[in-house]
C-alpha cells in the first residue's frame, strides 16, 4: 500500500460511480466498413517523410479516450486506429507481426479489427480466428499477456491497418499516461479525450506534457477534445538508458481543481495536509513502549538504537506481500484488512510494507526519536520534476529521522537491504519531510560502489587439451544482493539452478555445471551466493605446442557493454557497484607461461578504477589473477549522450583488458609474470 495521492480522487470516482454517463460502447466507424477511405497518394508513397531511413513509417495514429460506468462498473474505453506504410522488407518482417500489450492490470483487448491494402489496391481482410492470446516474457522476466496477430498478405508498398479497443477495468482517466511514440515513425498522433462531465463535479482534466510540443486543445463533436502532434520519431530502446518515460514522448491526463498553486506552494500544503493524515500510522501504545525500551537496552548512542529498531523490523516481522511466503492473494487481502496499526504488526510479527516502516517510526518515536514520514518519488519510473505542482510522482515513502541537524532515511520492509540503504529507485531522490509547520524536501543519499559488491573466487584447473574446470565462489551484497534474492526467492531450487546454468552459459556455451549451491536466498543479513563446480571443455585454444589462455574468468565470453557506435538516449546506470575477482588456474603438466604481459589498468578518476594483477606461484604451477573494478564513485550514474564517446571507449578498454590473453608453452622457460 502506498499513501494517497490525492483527495480529489475519492471525489472523483464517488461522482463518476453515482453520476458519468457510459461512453460510447463502439469503436468509432468512419466509413460503412469502420475504415477510413485510403488517398491514392498514401499508396504511390515511396519513401517515408518523418525519418528517411524508416523502413515503415504510421500515416496516422488516432484514439478515442472516454470514461464508461455500466451497471457499476467503472472503466476507461480506448478505442485505436493505426495506418502503417509498409516501405522495406525488413519494415514487412518488422510490421506484419503485431502484439498489443496492455500498459495496466484488468485491462481487455477486444474489438480487432484488421486489413491489408495492397500496392495495386486490392484488400486482404485479418481472419477473426488468426487473432488469439499468448504469453510474453519480457527482458526483466515478468510474464505478460498480449492479443497477437499477424496481418496477412503484407509485401513492400503495402499499407496495414488495424483497430482495437481497449477497456482498462476499476480505472478512470485520472492520471493515465497517453503514448505518442512507437516503434516506428508517425506522420500524425491525433487523441480525442473525453472530460467527465456532470453536475456537481467541480474538477477539471488537465494534461501534463513530455518531451514535446503539444498543440492546444481543440473542441471537437459529442463532447471530445482533442490534441495533434505531428512527425513523431521512433522510439528505440538502449542499454542502460534512462527510464522510458523520462525520454519518450507522452501526456499525463488527470483530474484537478483550479487553485492556480505554485509547486513551491502546493508541496508545502500538501506536506501539511499529508503530516495529519499520517501522523496516526506513528501512534505509540503501551506495547510499543515495552517493545522498544527491550530492543534498545544497551544502547549507548541514536545510532546504536536505530540499528537494533531497524534489524528487529526487518528480520523479525513477515511481509505480508512477499512472493515468497506462500500465502493466497485471499489471505494477504485479509491479513491487510485485520493488521492496520503498529501495534496489530507487532502482535503478528507480520504486516504490509507501509505496515513494517511504520511500526519502525513508531518504535523509534517510543525510544525518543524525532520521526516524520517522508513522500518521495521512484527513479526507475522518471526523474522527479519539483516544478509540477502536483503529488502524483511522489508515490513512495519512508521513515526520515532526525539524527543531530540530520535526517537519515530507513525502509526495513526491504528485507534483504541492510541497514543504511534504501532501494536503488528511491536513493539520490528528494523526499518531502511531512511536517505540521514547514515541509521541507531533502535528498536521500546514494550508496558507494562499495555497498554493492559482486565478489567472485575461482579455484580452477587447466588441462593440456584446453579444458578448464574447477570450483567457484560468487557472493553480492547490497543492491546486487537484493536484486537477486527478490528474483530468486519464490523459486523452487531447480529453478534456481537454472537460472544460474543459464546466466553462465550465456557467456560460454560449453560449460557444465555441477554441485550447485544458491546460499542465504532468503537470509536478510547474509551475502546471496553462488557456490558450483564447473568444467568448460575448448576454454583454451590449443595450437600445436602452445596453449592461448584468458585469465579473467569471470568475464570470459562478455560482449561491450555499448556494442553501437551512436547514442541517442542518455546513460544511466542505477546505482553504483564493484567487483573483486581472485582466480587461482594450476596450469597443465608440462606447460610454462610464454608471455607474461599483464594489462594495464584504467583509471577514471573518482568514477571508475580498473586494476589487474597477474602473477605466478614460485613452483611455477598456478597462474593468480586478480582483479578488481569499481563504477559511479562520486555519485555518477547519469551520462549525457555528448559523453556517450568516451563513456564507451572506456568501457571499450576494460573489454579488451578481460580479453587479455596468455601464451602457455609445452617444455619451455616461465617468463616473469607481474602487475604493471
Amino acid at each position: 500500500m502506498t499513501f494517497p495521492r490525492s483527495l480529489a480522487y475519492l471525489a472523483l470516482v464517488l461522482c463518476c460511480l453515482m453520476m458519468a454517463t457510459p461512453a460510447p460502447s463502439r469503436a468509432f466507424a468512419y466509413g460503412g466498413d469502420g475504415w477510413k477511405p485510403i488517398d491514392p497518394a498514401e499508396l504511390a508513397l515511396k519513401t517515408p517523410l518523418v525519418e528517411k531511413d524508416a523502413d515503415a513509417e504510421a500515416l496516422f495514429w488516432e484514439v478515442h479516450v472516454a470514461d464508461d460506468v455500466e451497471t457499476g462498473d467503472v472503466r476507461t474505453i480506448l478505442n485505436h486506429y493505426i495506418r502503417i506504410k509498409i516501405f522495406t522488407d525488413r519494415g514487412k518482417e518488422s510490421q506484419s507481426k503485431i502484439d498489443i500489450i496492455p500498459l495496466y492490470k484488468n485491462t481487455k483487448i477486444k474489438d480487432v479489427a484488421g486489413r491489408t491494402v495492397k500496392p495495386d489496391g486490392s484488400i486482404v481482410e485479418l481472419k477473426k480466428e488468426d487473432i488469439h492470446e499468448r504469453t510474453l516474457i519480457k527482458a526483466n522476466g515478468i510474464k505478460v499477456k498480449a492479443t497477437s496477430f499477424a496481418m496477412p498478405s503484407v509485401e513492400t508498398g503495402s499499407i496495414i491497418e488495424y483497430r482495437w479497443r481497449e477497456e482498462r477495468g476499476d480505472h478512470l482517466t485520472f492520471y493515465d499516461r497517453l503514448q505518442f511514440q512507437r516503434d516506428i515513425p508517425v506522420q500524425n498522433v491525433k487523441y480525442y479525450i473525453k472530460p467527465i462531465s456532470v453536475p456537481g463535479f467541480d474538477y477539471g482534466m488537465r494534461a501534463q506534457f513530455f518531451n514535446a510540443s503539444f498543440k492546444p486543445f481543440a473542441k471537437e463533436k459529442d463532447g471530445f477534445y482533442s490534441t495533434t502532434l505531428s512527425n513523431v520519431p521512433a522510439f528505440h530502446v538502449e542499454p542502460r538508458m534512462p527510464p522510458e518515460d523520462q525520454e519518450r514522448i507522452w501526456m499525463l491526463v488527470y483530474y484537478s481543481e483550479d487553485k492556480k498553486l505554485n509547486p513551491d506552494q502546493f508541496f508545502r500544503d500538501y506536506g501539511k495536509r499529508m503530516y495529519d493524515s499520517m501522523k496516526p500510522l506513528l501512534k505509540v501504545n503501551d506495547d510499543i513502549r515495552k517493545k522498544a525500551t527491550e530492543l534498545t537496552a544497551g544502547a549507548a548512542t541514536p545510532e546504536e538504537k536505530l540499528s537494533k529498531l531497524f534489524e528487529f523490523c526487518r528480520t523479525n516481522i513477515k511481509r505480508i506481500y512477499d512472493d515468497a511466503n506462500g500465502m493466497t492473494d485471499e489471505q494477504r487481502a485479509r491479513l491487510a484488512k485485520e493488521i492496520k496499526s503498529p501495534s496489530d504488526v507487532l502482535k503478528h510479527e507480520m504486516g504490509t510494507n507501509q505496515g513494517i516502516d511504520t511500526l519502525f517510526g513508531s518504535l523509534a518515536v517510543a525510544a525518543g526519536m524525532d520521526v516524520r514520514i517522508a513522500n518521495l518519488p521512484d527513479r526507475s519510473d522518471i526523474f522527479f520534476n519539483q516544478s509540477i505542482a502536483d503529488d502524483y510522482f511522489l508515490n513512495s515513502y519512508a521513515i526520515a529521522v532526525k539524527v543531530g541537524s540530520e535526517w537519515r532515511f530507513f525502509s526495513p520492509s526491504n528485507t534483504y537491504l541492510p541497514y543504511g540503504m534504501l532501494p536503488w529507485t528511491a536513493e539520490s531522490q528528494p523526499a518531502l519531510i511531512l511536517d505540521s509547520k514547514e515541509p521541507v524536501f531533502v535528498n536521500t543519499p546514494l550508496s558507494g560502489p562499495e555497498k554493492s559488491l559482486e565478489k567472485r573466487t575461482a579455484r580452477l584447473t587447466l588441462s593440456e587439451d584446453g579444458t578448464l574446470e574447477g570450483d567457484v565462489n560468487i557472493e553480492y551484497t547490497g543492491h546486487l544482493a537484493a536484486e537477486k534474492k527478490e528474483f530468486n526467492d519464490d523459486d523452487s531450487p531447480t529453478q534456481r539452478e537454472e537460472t544460474l546454468r543459464t546466466m553462465v552459459k550465456e557467456r560460454m556455451s560449453t560449460a557444465e555445471l555441477s554441485n550447485i549451491h544458491v546460499e542465504n536466498v532468503l537470509d536478510p543479513n547474509k551475502p546471496f551466493v553462488y557456490a558450483y563446480h564447473v568444467k568448460v571443455p575448448g576454454y583454451a585454444q590449443r595450437t600445436g605446442k602452445r596453449l592461448f589462455l584468458q585469465p579473467s574468468f569471470f568475464e570470459h565470453g562478455a560482449s561491450p557493454l555499448f556494442p553501437t557506435s551512436e547514442r541517442k538516449h542518455p546513460v544511466y546506470f542505477n546505482y553504483p557497484w564493484s567487483q573483486e575477482d581472485d582466480v587461482e588456474i594450476a596450469l597443465p603438466q608440462g606447460f610454462k607461461l610464454d608471455n607474461a604481459d599483464a594489462p594495464a589498468g584504467v583509471n577514471a578518476g573518482e568514477i571508475s578504477q580498473f586494476d589487474v594483477k597477474i602473477s605466478i606461484t614460485k613452483d611455477e604451477h598456478t597462474l593468480i589473477y586478480k582483479r578488481k573494478f569499481f563504477f559511479g564513485g562520486g555519485g555518477n550514474i547519469l551520462f549525457p549522450t555528448s559523453a556517450y564517446p568516451a563513456l564507451k571507449r572506456y568501457f571499450d578498454t576494460l573489454n579488451k583488458t578481460d580479453n587479455h590473453t596468455l601464451s602457455l608453452k609445452q617444455g619451455g622457460t616461465t617468463a616473469a609474470a607481474t602487475a604493471p
